[in-house]
């Protein structure tokens, strides 16, 4: 089940007010989305971004209630000042990013986003992009596997790792998720920041999130609040370095982080932080 993390931090912080207008750059299953929508009607709206096609086909199964307030765009937030002209969308009080994967992402999509099951090496957030993991661990050298591993998963046996899989694939191709878990864990690693990193790389999630918050900033009104959600390290210093910017009130001088409650509840929620401002 999605468990929307932060919830009542999100609300705290966007702070919506009736007839408000929002976005919501990670919309996925709506969860976040309709606790804004319980504050901002009756006429506030929200534009709901993801670039998932199946997240958006959940989130118009799960919204019906809210459908006539919500507005549904398959796309990636990369290309949010031109969604916001195209959907005509104004004026906006408030943007929310919440990066990272949802639970239907690791449980139901099929994409090979979990090692603990047996799935294709695919790991698009949109299965119209090129490039896969299988292809990375397949194709790419030993050296630019090496380094997403260390850039985007922080990983110290990435040279160990890199080396088994070029040795692995002469072998036979890497087609599925436990293969790779057995090579990763034959290079004495766990598979969470191999997996991180594969994911990271082929969604071009960091280079993404470093586009989007500026367009965010620009198509927010004066007052307006920008909230993120991210889930590791590389996330939240691109954040907090952008977030210094002195036309931007701090509304966070430190990240919100789930409290025990919730990350008992929601265990997938312990990494989370949260960093808010408020557009001067």
């Amino acid at each position: 089940m999605h468990i929307p993390v932060l919830q009542k931090e999100v609300i705290k912080y966007l702070d919506p007010k009736p007839n408000e207008n929002f976005i919501d750059c990670t919309v996925g299953e709506g969860g976040h989305a309709s606790a804004i929508l319980e504050k901002n009607g009756p006429k506030g709206k929200i534009l709901g971004i993801d670039r998932d096609p199946g997240q958006i086909k959940n989130l118009k199964f799960k919204i019906k209630n809210w459908e006539k307030r919500i507005i549904p765009v398959c796309d990636d937030y990369v290309n949010l000042g031109e969604i916001v002209k195209e959907n005509k969308f104004g004026p906006v009080s408030g943007i929310l990013f919440d990066i990272g994967m949802s639970s239907w992402h690791l449980e139901e999509s099929g994409r090979g986003f979990s090692f603990k099951r047996k799935e294709p090496l695919d790991m698009r957030f949109n299965a119209n992009g090129a490039l896969t993991a299988e292809k990375i661990v397949n194709y790419w050298s030993k050296f630019d596997i090496e380094k997403i591993l260390q850039d985007y998963g922080e990983e110290k046996k990435a040279d160990r790792i890199a080396q088994k899989i070029i040795e692995a694939r002469k072998l036979r191709p890497i087609a599925n998720t436990l293969q790779l878990g057995e090579i990763i864990n034959k290079a004495g690693a766990s598979s969470q920041q191999t997996f991180q990193a594969l994911r990271i790389a082929v969604n071009d999630e960091l280079n993404n999130l470093s586009k989007a918050l500026p367009q965010a900033v620009n198509v927010l009104e004066t007052g307006g609040r920008l909230v993120v959600i991210s889930f590791h390290s590389l996330e939240d210093r691109i954040v907090k370095n952008f977030f210094k910017n002195p036309s931007f009130t701090l509304l966070t001088k430190k990240p919100v982080v789930p409290d025990l409650g919730e990350i008992r509840t929601n265990p997938r929620s312990r990494s989370a932080k949260l960093r808010a401002i408020k557009k001067i």
